[in-house]
């Protein structure tokens, strides 16, 4: 009889905690990304892991690393930075609407580079590091060490280069340790701003996680990426039924499908069953190394303004 009850009583205690102890089967859950970790926050806890120790290049993700640094240092956020050619992506050749000569104050700087995924503000913030970009990379891997991110190395700070790798279990504390900062809270979530140039015209920057617009969506943090040899990532702390969980997709092929694989996840989490996951390609595709095909487009004037117009709350 002891042993009855104390099994109805265990059956009792998971039913009322609520999400996350719903019976989360994790071969229930069915992803296309190739790298994944969701993590029970509150309890440390993996729910589902799929090579989460894989070493991967992790692209834009690189940012929140380079947020870390930069409020580190403790520089002040009012100091006016400007954009010079050595800023520019050379690598991959991606558009960015901050031409040479743009001035903005660091605190700008950075909102763009965790909001719209910023390439030259990124590299910006770090050339204007105390020691100069390299000190600041030198500074992103001492961070990392110090975090404990034994499969994480950084080569530059914006996430264009192959070489700046981690693993989807390094960054789910990457995500914890970012999300101690309220500014990179505060930013990653801004879903959009507008950019006031000097001649009156408005340049609208938004940000490059479509979720935060989402009404049913209450994140916390996120970060997207992508170039061509990590696919398309993205990493968040959501709260899902007043629980926090970190979500990291990694390496997802398609334009929208790490957003699907973070609603698959957040409905398994809810109801412990999975959505239908789309067909994929059988033979998955090899990561290609080479350079991204993206050219460069530079548009506006000096000197702008930004004028907040909304953010989440």
């Amino acid at each position: 009889m002891k042993r009855l009850l104390s099994i109805v009583f265990a059956g009792l205690v998971v039913l009322s905690t609520g999400a996350g102890a719903v019976d989360l089967d994790p071969a229930r859950l069915k992803l296309a990304s190739a790298n994944v970790l969701v993590l029970d926050a509150a309890a440390d806890r993996q729910l589902y892991s799929k090579a989460a120790d894989e070493v991967t290049p992790i692209a834009s993700v690189t940012k929140l690393m380079t947020a870390m640094v930069v409020l580190d240092a403790q520089q002040s956020m009012d100091d006016v930075l400007d954009i010079e050619t050595a800023d520019y992506d050379f690598l991959k050749n991606s558009s960015s609407r901050l031409r040479a000569g743009t001035t903005l104050t660091r605190r700008e700087m950075l909102r763009l580079a965790l909001m719209s995924s910023e390439n030259r503000a990124a590299a910006s913030l770090a050339r204007h590091f105390p020691g100069g970009t390299q000190a600041f990379v030198t500074a992103m891997n001492f961070k990392a060490a110090s975090l404990g991110l034994t499969h994480t190395h950084y080569s530059d700070p914006t996430g264009l280069s192959p070489s700046n790798v981690s693993t989807a279990s390094d960054l789910a504390r990457l995500v914890q340790a970012a999300a101690e900062y309220p500014l990179i809270r505060e930013f990653t979530t801004t879903p959009s701003y507008q950019v006031e140039m000097d001649t009156g015209r408005l340049l609208g920057f938004n940000n490059s996680n479509a979720l935060v617009k989402k009404q049913d969506w209450d994140i916390t943090l996120q970060k997207t990426g992508y170039i061509r040899e990590a696919g398309k990532c993205v990493v968040m702390l959501v709260n899902i039924a007043s629980k926090p969980f970190v979500i990291v997709l990694l390496d997802s092929l398609g334009k929208y499908t790490r957003f699907a694989d973070a609603q698959r996840v957040k409905h398994w989490i809810e109801t412990g069953e999975s959505l239908a996951l789309a067909p994929v390609r059988a033979a998955r595709a090899v990561k290609v190394r080479a350079a991204s095909h993206l050219h460069s487009r530079t548009h506006g004037t000096l000197r702008p303004r930004l004028v907040k117009t909304s953010q989440k709350r």
